[in-house]
């Protein structure tokens, strides 16, 4: 790997009271003087490649059509030239049509007419006369299709018509947005190899020379608990983990699961329960504990209980380690099949869909550990994990609008642009 560039200035690190010490494997919240609409949190000061001094965010919208878009130095990296083209591609069509109002009312479809039709008409830069034809339509179709309006059906309802009357404006500023959070991302030829994991997409993204090779659908956090935008160091993977319950799930989950199954939970479901957290913590008998009290709050659940490695295991067969105050790290799971319904259901660490092409990747080749637990595995050089946050893809025709799960779009807006206009 190239030498790690350093950004001079002060940099957005976490900045807050200290945590205590992390127990178990769930990630802890991010601080509240972080905001996480733009802000990254970069764990390690090596890998703030462009974020300088205060990490303003800066008004790319205006930037860009004042001539002032970065290109006189290049693209900062490969991710924010395409969102910079496909801003570009997106004014000069959506944002050069009509900007006029749709009245609100019951949706409009083929073969439909009136006030409201000719006002779609307009609005999408259709010729006055004809209806809602053919041609309407598919201009419908292709307007939902770019703005991630669900399924396309050229059908203009309830959603289709208060999405045109946002105006072209707003969409403009949700590519800046994201041009915004991608310039956080590492400068080209910072790094040899590099990982993007995107909560926006639930896609992890591998870069090799700035180019990248290989995606992968994973699981991210929810929307109360989201996975954070921050910058860390991946040093090591461990084989075969266990699942250490933190402190706050023995007693809303474990304790709760024992008195309603007895202490045979922890066999059938391949738990074990040791005396404490210390390093001279020592195997214990669940009949030992008064499970009541702790499920009730009275008692605070002081003693460790870890799931076994193995097939059951929450961690699945591997885990890929990131020193970080929120306890996150991305790992394998046994529940594939999540990964093809709802990505944003973890708690916030970030599941594998392919733990062994992950780590062939990272590795250079799989390393193949026995069957002994909890064996680390060192890199052979860290790998720099960037986890950000995106909302729009570039494509060929210039972007594809996503949903925004974790409402830091809303969040963002005011951060760049304020309450006046652009």
């Amino acid at each position: 790997m190239k030498k790690l560039h350093f950004a001079l200035g002060a940099l957005a690190l976490f900045a807050a009271s200290p945590i205590a010490a992390q127990r178990g494997d769930e990630p802890v919240a991010v601080a509240g003087n972080v905001r996480q609409g733009i802000d990254f949190v970069y764990v390690d000061p090596q890998m703030s490649s462009v974020a300088r001094k205060k990490q303003r965010p800066q008004n790319w919208l205006a930037r860009m059509f004042s001539g002032d878009g970065g290109e006189r130095q290049g693209a900062p990296n490969p991710m924010f030239a395409d969102l910079a083209r496909g801003l570009r591609q997106y004014q000069s069509s959506w944002g050069s049509l009509p900007q006029m109002k749709v009245l609100p009312g019951t949706a409009m479809k083929r073969g439909a007419t009136g006030k409201r039709v000719a006002q779609l008409r307009t609005r999408l830069g259709l010729a006055p006369g004809g209806g809602y034809d053919d041609q309407l339509t598919q201009r419908v179709a292709d307007y939902q299709r770019v703005h991630g309006l669900g399924s396309a059906d050229g059908i203009a309802g309830k959603g289709t018509i208060a999405s045109l009357n946002l105006g072209a404006i707003h969409y403009q500023r949700r590519i800046a947005v994201n041009m915004e959070r991608a310039y956080r991302l590492p400068t080209v030829r910072a790094f040899n190899r590099y990982v993007v994991v995107d909560s926006g997409a639930a896609e992890t993204y591998l870069f090799d020379r700035d180019r990248r090779v290989d995606t992968m659908r994973v699981i991210v956090g929810s929307a109360k608990t989201k996975t954070p935008m921050m910058a860390v160091l991946m040093r090591n993977a461990k084989a075969n983990p266990y699942w250490h319950v933190p402190p706050e799930l023995v007693r809303s989950l474990t304790a709760q699961k024992v008195r309603e199954m007895g202490v045979g939970y922890f066999d059938q479901f391949h738990y074990e329960v040791l005396s404490d957290w210390s390093a001279n913590r020592r195997p214990i008998d669940p009949k030992t504990i008064n499970w009541s009290a702790i499920a009730s709050g009275r008692q605070k659940p002081t003693m460790m209980v870890r799931q076994l490695p193995g097939p059951w295991n929450s961690m699945g067969a591997m885990k890929f380690e990131m020193p970080n105050d929120f306890g996150i790290y991305l790992h394998d799971t046994p529940l594939k099949e999540k990964f093809a319904g709802d990505r944003w259901i973890s708690n916030g660490c970030v599941r594998l869909e392919d733990y062994r092409r992950f780590g062939s990747w990272v590795f250079g080749r799989m390393p193949e550990p026995s069957g002994a637990p909890e064996q680390v595995i060192p890199l052979p050089r860290p790998v720099p994990v960037y986890m950000t946050y995106l909302t729009v893809a570039a494509d060929r025709g210039g972007v594809m609008f996503r949903p925004d799960p974790y409402g830091f779009d809303a969040l963002a807006m005011p951060q760049m642009f304020g309450g006046g206009r652009v």
